[in-house]
């Protein structure tokens, strides 16, 4: 709804507004009317014909008042004789609104920080606290960053217009680092009682294919695909029937979708030929290679920490350091991959990231220091995160306690 709307608006606040004004509508039409047919087409009608009415009256304000108006009034210069006149030609460059939309917002008058943070709050609904995980920062950061971010585009005017064809690749890597971490947030839920909400994952593989799709000449867009359908391929044996979390190692590869694993390596072989590979199709290939291995003892550990070392290379992370510090541990043995993680730590950079102390403890566990595994997986319980995880954490504390 939003992203139709905006089309028509061109002001991402007007459009939140009439699309709430929509949704009340909508509670007091139904409670007399009953639920139409179609609930989605009704709602998304109501807001554009609403956002219509918007822009009329605001095309009057500035026609009676021009002395309020500034130099350049091509903003609102439009034909709304109809609704079907405001469609930009531009628009067919993209035949999504969703995605066109997370194009819009990725504007490159913004951070690129912003960009990203922006698009998934307000026009993939990922919660502020959910996008502030993600970016290891306080919840109190990110929502000023957003607040930032929206006031900037305000006062500079920046408009929500479509980007031209040409202005897409200039506009490619924020958008699939959206696509990315809203795969993630769905792929692994940052709170909540269950480990996967489907509908967000489902939501980004569906968008990575369209843009796969529309800018088939960018490596990235084939690398990030790959990548999420590895993940994809292996959703179904993360969790038990009790929902209890399950590790890679005991999941029943039997049940792994084969397709989607042949499918991501396609991809990821099409995009290696085509030159010097980026994060996306790096971290594909690593998963590939997971998906591939015939069980977890036959995982090709050494060519894994080889892609990772060129991963870290292309994308300096300290998120991407601390997975291939578990990789080091496959490789070379726990003791040198707990140095990494401790010099992580120290570091600083991944204060608050739960998976940093997870990883410790498992570390000093297989050292066989379990009274200091106890503490470190208390210390990855105490950040929070999605009712799985936090089960699979407070079962480890209690066997190792009562070891």
């Amino acid at each position: 709804m939003l992203a139709a709307t905006v089309r028509i608006t061109r002001d991402l606040d007007a459009a939140e507004e009439v699309v709430q004004d929509a949704y009340v509508q909508a509670l007091r039409t139904w409670e007399r009317d009953a639920v139409p047919d179609r609930p989605g087409a009704w709602l998304t009608t109501v807001a554009r014909r609403a956002a219509l009415n918007l822009v009329r009256r605001r095309a009057t304000l500035e026609t009676k008042l021009p002395l309020l108006v500034g130099p350049d009034t091509s903003f609102w210069a439009l034909d709304i004789s109809s609704e079907r006149d405001i469609e930009s030609p531009e628009a067919e460059a993209i035949p999504d609104d969703r995605l066109r939309l997370i194009f819009t917002c990725c504007h490159p008058a913004l951070a690129p920080e912003a960009q990203v943070a922006l698009t998934l709050r307000l026009v993939c609904g990922v919660p502020t606290p959910d996008i502030a995980r993600a970016f290891l920062v306080a919840e109190t950061t990110m929502a000023a960053r957003l607040t930032r971010a929206k006031k900037k585009i305000a006062t500079a005017r920046i408009p929500y217009a479509v980007p031209a064809a040409a202005e897409l690749p200039a506009r490619v890597d924020a958008v699939l680092t959206v696509l990315h971490l809203l795969y993630a947030t769905g792929h692994t839920a940052p709170s909540g009682d269950d480990l996967v909400r489907d509908e967000l994952a489902a939501r980004a593989l569906d968008l990575a294919r369209l843009l796969q799709r529309l800018l088939p000449g960018e490596r990235e867009t084939g690398g990030l695909l790959a990548l999420l359908l590895v993940h994809q391929a292996r959703r179904t044996t993360r969790t038990d029937g009790d929902g209890r979390l399950l590790r890679l190692e005991e999941q029943d590869r039997s049940r792994w979708d084969t397709a989607l694993i042949a499918e991501a390596d396609r991809l990821v072989v099409a995009a290696l030929k085509a030159g010097p590979a980026g994060r996306f199709t790096l971290q594909a290939a690593i998963a590939a290679l997971h998906a591939q291995a015939p069980s977890y003892a036959a995982t090709d550990w050494r060519q894994i920490l080889v892609l990772y070392g060129e991963l870290l290379r292309v994308w300096p992370s300290p998120v991407v350091a601390l997975n291939r510090a578990i990789v080091v541990a496959m490789v070379h043995g726990p003791a040198a991959a707990l140095a990494e993680v401790e010099a992580l730590e120290a570091g600083g950079r991944l204060a608050g990231y739960r998976y940093l102390p997870a990883t410790k403890a498992d570390l000093l566990h297989r050292l066989g220091r379990d009274a200091e595994a106890v503490v470190a997986y208390r210390d990855a319980l105490a950040l929070g995160g999605n009712g799985a995880e936090q089960e699979f954490l407070e079962e480890r504390v209690a066997e190792l306690g009562r070891r």
